[in-house]
């Protein structure tokens, strides 16, 4: 049964924070997101996340190219299902990202529509997304806290242990000699039933990278993220890999299915981490997750935004199963916090996957109203 759409609605969200949240590359001053709806002839709708924390003004910007350069493609188009639409708004931009070289853009803009249009085949059937992708879903997924400064990591971890986490990540790549001393004391904090990852946010060179490594032999770490640009040369990945006892991450900056296959292939990465928000949407990270599974690797989704994205994120990683986390933040987040995505429970370190259609969205919390940005729609 084919999907005419006949109404899209977007929304920029923009939150002030007062502690900005700071990686290897630059600084979040503020937390941004955008949330988008589409709805068939039907009436039947979905909610979908597009990737807005880079660069600063790039939530208005996704929205309004959605909008204003993409509509044209989608409003009255019928659609057989979302792996179609991915494909077709794929071919039908692509002379458009080229001549403006905003690859990324367009790219996000389409994995939002696709996480959306997911949402909606679901809720058509009366199932859940992760059974709808998956009939043996889970029914709940571990969870790792993610975003923790490496210099205020004894405080963020400590409060993170009392919100039900026992798998921590922290930002690296800021300064060499204090970043691995302060990783080598923080594992004398932890529990036995504790792990610990880093993440560098492409910060290094290969030297670099094969520094660290090597300081940090000696320490468990449960991985390594992003030691290098995700274009660096396979060379160097693989020099990386061979010098390293610590497995290596990445995939938040891959995109295609090739380059995941590519990625795959190699052998260099322990753990995978494709980003819904930032390719491939909920059709594409699928398929993707299950190559990754039968690859007999770690699959964790990567994702650092909104409540929808990560409830999108769940649900995917019930669907694939196996022994992968799924990434939540801990620093502030209204425009996460509101959607209340574990259901009040206070532990945060499992995530509730509920039987409701879809994702279990019917509409956007009024509490994040007065942050929005830019709001528009198109109908019939």
């Amino acid at each position: 049964m084919s999907i005419t759409l006949s109404r899209i609605n977007v929304s920029a969200y923009r939150v002030p924070v007062s502690s900005p949240v700071a990686t290897s590359f630059g600084v979040m001053h503020n937390r941004p997101a955008v949330f988008v709806r589409v709805e068939d002839s039907d009436g039947t709708f979905g909610w979908g996340e597009i990737f807005a924390n880079w660069p600063a003004a790039g939530a208005e910007h996704r929205a309004r190219l959605l909008i204003e350069d993409m509509g044209d493609l989608l409003l009255g188009r019928s659609f057989d299902n979302t792996p179609d639409l991915f494909a077709t708004l794929t071919r039908q931009t692509h002379i458009r990202a080229l001549q403006c070289g905003e690859w990324g853009p367009f790219r996000q803009v389409i994995a939002g529509l696709d996480t959306a249009m997911t949402d909606l085949e679901a809720r058509r059937t009366g199932q859940s997304v992760a059974r709808f992708l998956a009939p043996d879903a889970q029914s709940s997924v571990p969870c790792y806290a993610s975003g923790i400064a490496i210099a205020q990591a004894d405080d963020q971890i400590a409060l993170s242990r009392a919100a039900g986490f026992s798998a921590f990540k922290v930002k690296v790549g800021f300064d060499m000699a204090r970043d691995t001393r302060l990783l080598a004391g923080l594992f004398q904090t932890l529990a036995q039933n504790e792990t610990l990852c880093a993440d560098a946010n492409q910060a290094w060179s290969l030297a670099e990278a094969q520094s660290f490594v090597t300081t940090c032999a000696d320490l468990p770490l449960g991985w390594l993220e992003e030691p290098l640009p995700a274009d660096a040369a396979p060379g160097d990945w693989r020099d990386l890999a061979d010098h390293s006892v610590i497995p290596l991450a990445g995939g938040e900056n891959i995109t295609g299915t090739d380059g995941f296959a590519d990625a795959i292939g190699t052998g260099v990465f322990g753990v995978l981490q494709p980003d819904i928000a930032k390719w491939g949407g909920l059709s594409g990270c699928w398929t993707v997750a299950q190559a990754i599974r039968e690859a007999g690797l770690r699959y964790c989704p990567h994702f650092l935004g909104g409540g929808i994205g990560l409830i999108a994120s769940a649900h995917l990683l019930a669907a694939a199963g196996g022994d992968g986390l799924l990434e939540v933040d801990v620093n502030p987040n209204p425009l996460r916090d509101a959607f209340d995505p574990w259901r009040g429970a206070e532990d945060r370190g499992t995530f509730p996957i509920p039987d409701s259609p879809g994702l279990g969205i019917t509409t956007l919390p009024e509490e994040i109203a007065p942050y929005v940005t830019y709001s528009a729609e198109l109908h019939l």
